[in-house]
């Protein structure tokens, strides 16, 4: 390797979404316009939980954490993102790349254990609805929850060891938005056969169990639901899955066009990786609140307090 085409980076240059000036009002409008509805939506999810007490359940309770893993994951790379349309400063220092890389990662995968653990929240409840709230205690809730949070950070920390370590790289500019590990590995002139080994290892072994055990558990879903010999009893167990089911299949439709396309366009993989930033993180709470009747409930209950005490608020102020 020719040592002057090596050098050592301090900082990175993210190269955006789009290289066409007129586009960049519009694209900050658009992705602007979505993390605002994202946090919006998550938090407006994550605030009904915490005072609705009819929304005290396991399932809800995990329905907070994602909320609060998809708000932490959009904020994560979007914040940079937005904050470079308006400073026209699109540089990331190594050690916030290093990061925002291991963040994002590690909320993805956390990401897709709160997914796995809701299927198994949602398998008990429609196979065994008697000891539910026995088998899906809030000690086991908590459980859960603290594992799908924990294991996706230990998960990313060989990662972030072995990048951090990589000592030049070709170039510092990252044709993406965020920092992410592919395009960092492409830039880098060290030995990345280790690295390389390690991703095989972990989506053959570690990756991929959140997807086997969430396909295992619709698996046995389904089983237990064609054994329901009543019709409407067959609707309702299905509906109280629908949603997440539906939140599933877009996650690992754009992982799978993501990672496992064979396009190697950067227009496509930016669009990709849009869907899985950004994209996804807004719908989440638009399916839980279109979808269950029991948020929409919590929702519609809340603003009516809402409203009452605010027309009592203005009633007392105009009789001052």
């Amino acid at each position: 390797m020719d040592k002057e085409n090596q050098t050592m980076v301090t900082f990175f240059i993210l190269k955006g979404l789009s290289e066409f000036p007129e586009l960049q009002s519009f694209t900050f409008l658009m992705i602007l316009l979505i993390y605002l509805i994202t946090v919006g939506g998550n938090l407006t999810i994550l605030l009904l939980v915490y005072i609705d007490a009819q929304l005290h359940t396991p399932m809800y309770f995990l329905l907070a954490n994602l909320s609060l893993m998809d708000m932490c994951s959009t904020t994560v790379t979007l914040h940079k993102l937005l904050t470079s349309f308006i400073s026209r400063d699109y540089t990331i220092s190594f050690q916030a790349c290093m990061a925002q890389m291991f963040l994002f990662s590690s909320l993805a995968r956390d990401e897709m254990f709160i997914l796995t653990a809701m299927s198994y929240d949602r398998y008990v409840a429609i196979s065994n609805p008697l000891r539910y709230p026995v088998i899906m205690s809030h000690r086991v809730c908590s459980l859960l929850a603290m594992v799908c949070w924990v294991f996706g950070f230990i998960e990313m920390i060989p990662y972030l060891v072995l990048l951090s370590t990589f000592s030049c790289y070709r170039a510092n500019i990252i044709d993406h938005f965020y920092c992410d590990m592919v395009p960092l590995m492409k830039l880098s002139c060290s030995d990345i056969s280790v690295l390389e080994m390690l991703i095989y290892t972990d989506g053959l072994f570690f990756a991929s169990t959140p997807f086997c055990l969430t396909f295992l558990s619709y698996i046995f879903i389904i089983i237990t639901i064609l054994k329901i010999q009543n019709t409407n009893g067959r609707l309702k167990a299905f509906y109280t899955c629908s949603s997440h089911l539906t939140v599933v299949i877009i996650l690992y439709s754009t992982l799978f066009f993501l990672y496992l396309s064979p396009s190697d366009s950067l227009v496509s993989k930016k669009t990709s990786s849009l869907l899985n930033t950004a994209v996804v993180p807004f719908l989440n709470p638009i399916i839980y609140s279109l979808k269950n009747k029991d948020v929409k409930s919590a929702l519609r209950r809340h603003l009516r307090h809402c409203k009452v005490i605010f027309l009592g608020q203005i009633s007392k102020f105009l009789h001052l």
